[in-house]
This record gives C-alpha cells, structure tokens and sequence, in this order.
C-alpha cells in the first residue's frame, strides 16, 4: 500500500462526507459514493448538503485541487471506508438494528475490491456484524483470505466532526491480524490521537458502550428532573450543589436525547442481550420518556392560560435541533416536542436559527416567535437564545438556559 492510499467512501452523510473531504485534505485521493444523485451533485460542484463548521470550505478546496470527487458507485481504490446509516425497526416495543445498508454497501464494493485492499467498516453496528460481512463477501465470491476487512467506529460530536477526526483516539479491531495490522497503519497516517487495536467484536462493542454509557448518565439527570418537579424542588440548584461533592458529576437534564449515536446505539446491544441489558434498557426508556413527559407538561400550562386569556394559547418552541449550535436534527426530542404539540392542536411557533427552513414548520425570527406567543418553551440551549427577551411571558425552560427552575412554570423577567 503506497504511502497515501487511494480511498472510497460509501455514505456521504453526517460522519462519509467529512471523512472524505479530511483525507482529501492530507493527500489521500479520494471519492465519495452515495445513491443520492443530488448529493453527488453538490459535492462535486464543491457545496455541501449538511452544516459542519469548516467542511464547506474543505468540500471546495478538496474539489478544486482535483483530490475529491462523487459518484453513485464505488470505483477502484486501495482503502473502502462504510459509512451508511443504520437505523432500526420496531417490534414488540424493542428496537432492533437494521444493517441492510451497511451489507449493501459491503455488496456494492465486490466488483471494485482487489486482493490487498481494506474495507473499513465505521457504521454504528451489533456486534458481529463485521464477521457477518465477512462471511457475505466470502459466499459472494470475494478472496476474503487475501482482503483486509476491519472495523473503526467514529467518535465525534456534531460541531466538531472535522476537528475530532484527526484528534481523537481510534479503536481498530479486523476480522484477522493482518487486517487489523493494515486498518491500524492506515489510520496511523491521519489521526493525531493514539490508535488502539483489538478484535472486530470488542471495536464494535466500544462503540456501544460509549454511548450507552452516556445514555445512563443521562438517564439519571432526567429522572432526577422529574422527582424535583414531583416533590417542588428546583432540580437545577439540586444538581449544581450535589455536584459540589469531590467524587459527584451528574450531567444537565433536558427534553430527552437525541442525535443518531445516544438514541439509537443502546438499543444494539440490547437487541443482542436483553435478558442482561437490563439498565440500559430502562435507562432508553426513561430518556424516551421525558420527551412525552415535557408535552404534558406544556400541554397542561398551555391549557390552563388559555381558561384565563378565553382562547387557545399559542406556544413558541425555542429550538428543534437535537443539540445546542447545530442543525442535526436527527432523533431530536426537541424537534418531537414541538411535532407532538402541533399535532394535539395547539398553534406552535417553531424558532430554530441554525435551519432556513422546515417541511413541517415555518420557522420564526426567535424574539418575534416571543412577542407573539403566550407560552415559550425552550428546548435548546443555542447560544443565539443568550439575551432574548422574556417579559411577560409563561416560560418553560427545560435545557437551563435561564437562571431559575425550568422544571416548574415560571414568569420571566427579563
């Protein structure tokens, strides 16, 4: 393998683009694959189809000096690196993983593949998918003995994708030693961080375990939000003084979780063990809860204005993203509230500063959203909300962007 292999990526999404556009940018030579034409089409023009600080102008730059470009197939190259969304399906109130597009995408490489190349896999996967693809590719008719297939889970956050690519420490485990040997030389050549190898099975179990980890934490701030509400207490200086201890850091409760990695990647390994996922399970469900535990609460405020003013309230929705500064809104709980309140008849004035537009709302300049309603409830803690003004109005903060409880209803002053 030369020194600055030829690289393919398969899914241009949140994680392929910007790992395609990154490798570009150290010397790699490299194309993106994707079934969207129009995707295809915009990078290739040197746009973009996603915000991520500084990917538009590295998409450009990557484009103009000729080292990336996009297709709707894979072409030949030394290194295929899979990142295809893999969402899951419903059934009998669990969660399970669907990896059809990472097969496919696995599937989609055979007529390309030659003896010596790797394929990386980074999707989110069960465990034992990476041996899975293996066996595929093997009855497909692929040499298997002589191609390197390895997987590298990605560890960033919305952001700071292209920052984290480099400088995070990677976790690479192949299907044999010579394919994990060839994955750890490989992302030797761009990451600053450490790499660290292990099996297919344990890499693809880190990757869950992270994020169920957070998932836990998480969990517990949510859970204590609820029994301070129950029991009258504002749950925010709760958390802040018992966060006081040397040995204590509870997280900041919020509207639930979301994102594609803390909301969906628990439920893999579940789906895998439930009899023994027991915490993780319930932890899932807490979160999932809080989100319908926010409606009923906004519902119930909302109502009761309304016996007062003799109309229905309105409601400003402060944020639909699934975090703060970004415009994923990817199994956003925020973005749920707001859907759920629409949908049970109240009037929504949706504000959401990092998105131009909305298929289900027309979205409003934030402090004209204010002015206008009678309820404002703040789902996101962007920093564009800093020095809004609340005066007059029933606020319901439930990500702690104002000083007092956002756990109870309570009048804004300024």
């Amino acid at each position: 393998m030369r020194d600055r292999p030829s690289v393919c990526v398969v899914g241009l999404g949140y994680i392929g683009l910007p790992t395609a556009a990154m490798l570009a940018a150290v010397g790699h030579q490299v194309t993106g694959v994707d079934v969207n034409e129009l995707v295809v089409t915009t990078v290739n023009a040197g746009r973009v189809h996603i915000v991520e600080p500084g990917l538009a102008d590295l998409v450009q730059e990557g484009v103009r000096a000729g080292n990336l470009s996009a297709t709707s197939a894979p072409v030949p190259s030394d290194v295929f690196i899979i990142c295809v969304p893999t969402p899951f399906t419903e059934d009998a109130g669990m969660k399970i993983p669907d990896v059809s597009y990472v097969r496919a995408a696995a599937q989609s490489v055979l007529s390309v593949v030659k003896p010596g190349n790797l394929i990386v896999i980074e999707s989110t996967c069960p465990v034992g998918t990476t041996e899975l693809i293996r066996d595929e590719l093997s009855g497909a008719g692929a040499p298997m003995d002589r191609i390197h297939l390895a997987y590298c889970p990605e560890r960033v956050i919305p952001g700071r994708i292209l920052d984290e690519l480099r400088s995070n420490d990677r976790i690479v485990g192949g299907i044999d030693a010579a394919s994990t040997a060839t994955a750890e030389a490989f992302y030797r050549g761009f990451v600053a961080g450490s790499v660290f190898t292990t099996t297919s099975r344990t890499a693809e179990m880190v990757k869950l375990v992270e994020n169920s980890y957070r998932d836990v934490n998480i969990a517990f701030a949510n859970e204590i939000s609820v029994l301070c509400d129950h029991l009258e207490i504002d749950a925010w200086e709760v958390i802040g003084l018992a966060n006081r201890h040397p040995r204590v850091d509870i997280l900041q409760p919020g509207p639930g979780v979301g994102g594609h990695c803390i909301a969906v990647d628990p439920w893999f390994i579940v789906a895998k063990d439930p009899e023994t996922s027991r915490l993780i399970r319930v932890a899932r469900e807490v979160n999932d809860a809080k989100t319908s535990w926010v409606v009923e609460q906004v519902r119930t405020s909302a109502a009761q204005l309304a016996s007062s003013l003799g109309r229905p309230a309105r409601v400003a929705c402060l944020g639909l993203a699934y975090k703060p500064d970004v415009d994923d809104l990817r199994e956003s709980p925020a973005l749920g509230v707001a859907t759920a309140l629409a949908e049970g008849g109240l009037e929504v004035l949706a504000c959401e500063p990092h998105l131009e537009a909305h298929p289900r709302f027309a979205l409003r300049d934030c402090q004209d959203a204010i002015d206008a309603a009678d309820v404002v409830v703040i789902l996101v803690r962007h920093s564009q909300f800093a020095g809004l003004s609340f005066e007059g109005k029933l606020v319901l903060d439930y990500c702690g962007l104002l000083a007092h409880s956002p756990m109870a209803p309570a009048t804004a002053t300024s």
